[in-house]
């Protein structure tokens, strides 16, 4: 068997490591060092597909095998249906000396995660003891966050509260990492809220994090699984940005999911801060998305107020409608307002839209698809206002192109 001492090196970090050309398993040439270090036993797996191979076939190369693509396959396959003293032959290769290689391996890291899944307690405990001390590391790495957020999945509370602690002083640089956004958001999932103390370091964070590309999702996931004494400060923060946050690139996803998932005084709030803004949000690449979802999911009369918002001319006496039908992003809109709104707002609607329709049609020389897409939904509208007194709804012709 080849030394394991000759496969690894070090990483920044102080974590052991792969070399990346020194990975046993990958063949690239006839000269490839990987190629020249896999053993005979791994060289006559990968050519001989005709053999009924068993774990116990490669006792002694599991560690070699777990860092190959297809012998990592193969074990991760036999280990869903192996026998308690299959995985503990797999368990002794691995643990402690080779675990935290193969957790930052491209292949190793999916043997460690079959581990977590179908190890006994004991090992799964012992296993997440080999992580403990590194856990930020592995946060950060491209596979070893994988493993984290498995093995959180599957360790005892104690265990998770020991990876709450480690990550505790770094939680915002985990929030703000591409990797370690992952892991936290797993945690907010998954851990006992009393023992996330590091929720408080999000106060004073909020718009920092809403218009984040990975700390909107972090934020999302708080609003979600976290009880309201925990989240009632971060919202309250949310609420000061709301208009800033709706027309984010990242922000409007915040503000949609307090749309749809928020408590009702909160997606009230959202609603008043659009009252008297629909038009100019509306025109707006990202805001756009959060009038959409307002129409959706406010009251009857909240959704009425946005409506005649639309319907009414402005003081200056341009028609709200008008410029909607010419606009990239309010055209949808309109669109969503026309599917949701009450029966005697969609006729007045109607009858603003449809002469508008034949005025551009027959003064544009470039009849857009938006317009098409408006007309379309205009017939089917008034074929399903025909057929049934109810309000038709048509998402299919309310997919925006995405940019």
């Amino acid at each position: 068997m080849i030394p394991n001492g000759a496969m690894y090196g070090h990483t920044a970090h102080g974590i052991p490591f792969y070399h990346q050309n020194l990975r046993p398993g990958r063949r690239q040439d006839a000269n490839d060092v990987g190629s020249a270090l896999r053993s005979p036993l791994l060289d006559e797996f990968r050519a001989n597909k005709a053999r009924k191979w068993e774990l116990r076939d490669i006792y002694g190369h599991i560690v070699e095998f777990s860092g190959d693509q297809h012998g990592s396959r193969f074990i991760q396959q036999k280990l869903e249906t192996a026998t308690s003293e299959e995985k503990q032959g797999v368990f002794d290769e691995i643990v402690p000396d080779n675990a935290l290689q193969l957790i930052q391996d491209v292949f190793g890291n999916y043997v460690i995660q079959k581990l977590f899944e179908h190890g006994t307690q004991v090992q799964k405990t012992v296993l997440a003891n080999t992580m403990e001390g590194h856990i930020l590391p592995l946060s950060l790495q491209m596979y070893g966050c994988r493993v984290v957020q498995k093995a959180v999945e599957f360790i005892l509370p104690d265990q998770q509260a020991a990876f709450v602690r480690e990550l505790d002083p770094h939680v915002l640089k985990c929030v703000k990492d591409a990797n370690g956004n992952h892991v936290i958001q797993k945690l907010i999932e998954r851990v006992s809220h009393e023992r996330l103390g590091f929720v408080n370091s999000f106060r004073g964070n909020v718009y920092d994090l809403s218009t984040h590309p990975y700390g909107c999702r972090v934020l999302q996931r708080c609003f979600e699984h976290l009880p309201e004494e925990t989240t009632r400060p971060l919202m309250d923060e949310l609420h000061k940005y709301m208009i800033n946050l709706m027309q984010d690139q990242f922000g409007n996803y915040v503000v949609q999911f307090v749309l749809e998932q928020g408590k009702p005084q909160d997606r009230n709030q959202v609603i008043a801060k659009l009252r008297g803004q629909m038009l100019n949000m509306a025109r707006h690449k990202f805001a756009s998305n959060v009038c959409e979802k307002a129409l959706v999911t406010a009251g009857i009369e909240e959704r009425r107020i946005l409506i005649d918002e639309i319907i009414m001319p402005k003081t200056d006496g341009v028609s709200p409608i008008v410029s909607m039908m010419k606009d990239q992003f309010a055209n949808y809109v309109l669109q969503r307002a026309l599917t949701v709104a009450e029966p005697d707002q969609k006729e007045i609607l109607i009858a603003k839209i449809r002469p508008q329709l034949v005025s551009m049609r027959r003064y544009s020389s470039a009849y857009s698809k938006h317009l098409i897409s408006i007309e379309r939904l205009l017939e089917r509208t008034i074929n399903a206002s025909k057929a049934s007194d109810k309000p038709a709804d048509y998402p299919s012709l309310l997919h925006k192109p995405v940019n």
